[in-house]
């Protein structure tokens, strides 16, 4: 029996292996799902003299993008966001993570500007209060302020239409704050 034991390891091992390569690594479970948006507020890429808070996602479904000046898959996703942006479906909110404030700055006014504000987290702080695991992450917030969709790794046209739009509209029809 003792010489069946590293064959029986090994196997159990296999079958880890097995479970672990069907999984996609993109779909990281938030524990923040179905709970209140962490509370933040910080000063603005934009305008260093204005905040953004949590409580300026209140009383209406919007969307977090988090996302930064030196992220190759951010500047992937841009467009998509900016379409977005321009449909006016619903307000888009930046954390701008880790990043210079000039650097962020000139990013926005090369490629385009799809916040409605973005916020300014130097230092990631903010972001690992939301459980960043890094740029870009994109969050629905409901009108109550409960996040409740977490998309690790850049929006495209599909997760727009497969995902975020549809819970979007459902949010939408619910009853207001």
């Amino acid at each position: 029996m003792a010489r069946l034991l590293p064959l029986v390891i090994f196997i159990v091992l296999v079958v880890f292996l097995a479970i672990g390569l069907t999984l996609d690594p993109r779909e990281v479970p938030s524990p923040f799902i179905g709970k209140p948006a962490p509370a933040f507020t910080l000063s603005q890429v934009r305008d260093e003299n204005q905040s953004l808070s949590v409580n300026d996602l209140q009383g209406r479904v919007s969307l977090i993008n988090v996302w930064a000046s030196w992220c190759v898959s951010c500047r992937q996703e841009h467009p998509v966001l900016l379409k977005l942006a321009k449909d006016k479906v619903l307000p888009i909110y930046g954390l701008n993570y880790k990043d210079e404030r000039a650097a962020a700055k000139d990013w926005l006014a090369r490629f385009g500007d799809p916040y409605t504000a973005s916020a300014f987290d130097p230092d990631g702080k903010t972001g690992l209060d939301w459980g960043v695991y890094g740029v870009p992450e994109t969050f629905v917030i409901d009108k109550h302020g409960v996040i409740r969709h977490k998309h690790t790794g850049p929006v495209t046209d599909q997760v727009l239409a497969e995902d975020i739009l549809p819970l979007v509209a459902r949010l939408q029809q619910e009853a207001g704050p």
